[in-house]
Order: structure tokens, then C-alpha cells, then sequence
């Protein structure tokens, strides 16, 4: 299925089941909101990678507009809910402020086939972010999460995050998760035991000294 959206491009990747709040300023995404908000029609966010808009998006649904300022500037909340490709960027959409697209939706499986390797990589990430003295609360059961929850708590660079959103497999998403915390997390825990050297640099040491047989 193909049809046209308007787009709002962001330096951000967003996605299925992402809340996302934005702060709307520029004159075209105000009249952009407004039409799709008073229509009850979505938008599309495709991301901005390396000044470009890449191919690949998610479009998204406004839950709610929070707040609207004198001037005409919102804060919004957006969720999102499928990915789409871009086919097509139309940049002057007659008597419209801002650009829109023709895009696709491709077919994208969001089950759970690997349970097992899912734990894995909740495994790692939740190491990851120990080591790092972060918490985080995912608001789901274990049980409950998929990649697309998990991705943007694993360290992912943007360009990584945009990679994982072409995959439409949840195991390709799980796998992907799963090798990038393989190679992260064993030069994290390399750099906490630097950070500890460094630390007792100065201190008085109690160390066992060598002896010659």
C-alpha cells in the first residue's frame, strides 16, 4: 500500500510503540499539527541522517496537545506506529507551509520468536547500564518488551538506531541488539577498570611483593 503524508523530519530515530514529546515552533510544522490534530491524521517523522533525509521513517499518531503558547508555538505528544519508506519526498505542496511524501509500509513482524534470546539482551542491557550507574525503568515486563523498546537504551549511535529501524524481523532486530552489546559491554567493563587504576593512583597500596627462588 502506498500513500502520502506529510513529513516532519527530525534528527531523531522513532519507533512502533514510541512515545515521543516535541515542542512545535517553526510556522510550517504549527499549520502541519494543526490540520492533522483537527483531522485526526497522522504524520510522518522520517530521520535526518548526516543532513539527509533517509528513507526510512515512522509515522506517527498526536495523542495530545499539552500546551499552546500566545505566539502559536505547542507541546505535543506523539506516539508511534508503523514504519514507512519513503518513495517519493514532494517538498511544495500547493497552498501548505510544509513538505509531505509518498511512501510505503513494509511488511514488518513484530512477534516474539526468540524468548530466549530476548533475555539475553535485557541481560545486557541492564549490565550495561549497572556498570554505568544508570537506572532505568522500561514500564513493561520482561515478558512484555521487544526491541523497539530496548533499542534506544543500548548505546546505539543515531546511524546504529536508523539501521535497526530497516530491519522488519523482530529476531533481526533481537540479533542486531544482541552483537552490538557484545562488543560494547567488554569495552565498558575494560574502561570501569581503567577508571578504578586511575583512581587509586597516589592511594598507599597494601601489595604482595615478588620474590626470586
Amino acid at each position: 500500500m502506498t500513500n502520502f503524508i506529510p513529513i516532519f523530519p527530525l534528527n531523531v530515530v522513532l519507533y512502533p510503540g514510541e512515545i515521543l514529546n516535541l515542542h512545535i515552533f517553526e510556522p510550517r510544522y504549527k499549520e502541519l499539527v494543526k490540520e492533522c490534530f483537527s483531522g485526526s491524521k497522522p504524520f510522518g517523522i522520517p530521520a535526518v541522517i548526516n543532513g539527509h533525509v533517509a528513507e526510512f521513517g515512522t509515522l506517527v499518531s498526536i495523542i495530545e496537545i499539552v500546551k499552546e503558547y500566545d505566539n502559536g508555538e505547542m507541546d505535543i505528544i506523539t506516539n508511534g506506529t508503523i514504519v514507512f519508506r519513503i518513495l517519493e519526498i514532494i517538498k511544495k505542496i500547493p497552498e501548505k507551509l510544509y513538505s509531505g511524501a509518498i511512501v510505503s509500509y513494509p511488511e514488518n513482524t513484530e512477534a516474539y520468536p526468540r524468548k530466549d534470546l530476548m533475555q539475553v539482551v535485557i541481560k545486557a542491557i541492564r549490565e550495561l547500564h549497572r556498570i554505568l550507574n544508570i537506572s532505568k525503568d522500561f514500564h513493561k515486563t520482561d515478558e512484555e518488551l521487544n526491541a523497539y523498546d530496548l533499542a534506544h537504551h543500548a548505546g546505539l549511535s543515531l546511524e546504529e538506531e536508523y539501521e535497526l529501524l530497516g530491519l522488519f524481523r523482530e529476531e533481526q532486530r533481537q540479533e542486531y541488539l544482541k552483537r552490538h552489546l557484545g562488543k560494547v559491554l567488554p569495552v565498558v567493563v575494560e574502561m570501569e577498570v581503567l577508571k578504578e587504576r586511575i583512581m587509586l593512583n597516589g592511594h598507599f597500596k597494601n601489595l604482595s611483593s615478588f620474590r626470586f627462588e
